[in-house]
Order: C-alpha cells, then structure tokens, then sequence
C-alpha cells in the first residue's frame, strides 16, 4: 500500500510540474496591420524631399486635410448604421479621396472587448461594410476600397468602461500604397 501511495504522489508531482510548464504566455505585440497600409508605419523618407514634407496621397496627407480624428468613425453599442455626424466625416473623405485619384483605401471595422470573437469580427465586418457603402453611396469608385475586420483584436483605448468602449467600436480609414 505505501508503494501505491509514494507512485501516486510522484505522478502528482510530476502531473504538476508539467502543468506549470504549460502556463499561457501573455501577449506583447498586437497583430501586424493590414497588409499593403502605412496605418502605424513609419512613411519612407526622400533624401531629396525637405524632412517635414507631407507626401500627396500618404496616410499623414489625409489625417492632415480630414482632421485628426477624421479617420475615423464611432457607433453605438452593437450598431453599424452612419449616422448624420459620421456622414459629415465620411463626406471630408471622400472629398479627399476625389482629389487623390490613385489612392486607396482600407476601411477597418472595430469592436469593443465585449461579446465573442466571432460576433466582434462580424460587427466589425457590418461596419466597414457601412462606411465603405456610404463612400460608395456618395461617388468614391468601390474597387478603391477594400475592408478587414479587426473585431475587438486592435482597441484604440485601453480599459473596461464605457469610454474606452465608445472609441474601440469604430471604422477607420487608411490609405494603400
């Protein structure tokens, strides 16, 4: 009896031991963006350009003429719909986007932690559906823009409260090279 019990200590040893070696990593890098975006990215320098130009048509063009924040738009929990002040920041994009023939973009669409990864990355598919549709609905050539769903994967702000929520759920536009 006492061999029984010094085995069946040592396998709940050994059990223990290999169960704390297989404790999750935590996650210190966010997934790479969109494939072909500057989003994040520093742009190129031109050794013959000044060190402070703007490039026509670059990700730092359009925030500079659509605002800091016009990139981007906001929804309501469990919401996709463009809403009047949404309407007025898609219009300075695509005000943009007239004058950038050439460029395009990436609409990507945004949750907040809440829900399932499966319903995050679908709401986040409906709402730069939403917004692409409206740039469309308003003159921008839809074969300029293309969409990803990010789900809740890429929060803009931090935290577990309603305000860091509000601006996690979004669609933001970025521009392809």
């Amino acid at each position: 009896m006492t061999k029984n019990r010094i085995k069946m200590a040592a396998l709940l040893l050994v059990s223990t031991a290999l169960v704390a070696g297989c404790a999750k990593k935590a996650v210190d890098v966010l997934p790479p963006a969109a494939e072909g975006t500057d989003y994040g990215q520093t742009p190129p320098v031109d050794p013959n350009a000044g060190a402070n130009k703007i490039v026509p048509g670059s990700q730092e063009d359009f925030l500079q003429q659509v605002g800091q924040y016009g990139d981007r738009i906001l929804f309501e929990t469990d919401r996709f719909n463009v809403d009047a002040e949404d309407q007025d920041v898609l219009q300075r994009q695509a005000q943009w986007l007239a004058q950038h023939p050439n460029t395009r973009i990436t609409v990507e669409g945004h949750a907040d932690e809440r829900g399932t990864r499966d319903y995050n990355l679908a709401l986040g598919e409906r709402r730069a559906n939403s917004a692409k549709n409206f740039l469309v609905s308003i003159g921008v050539d839809a074969s300029r823009i293309q969409t990803v769903s990010y789900g809740k994967e890429r929060p803009s702000a931090l935290g577990s409260d309603e305000q860091a929520w509000a601006q996690n759920r979004r669609a933001v536009t970025v521009t392809v090279r």
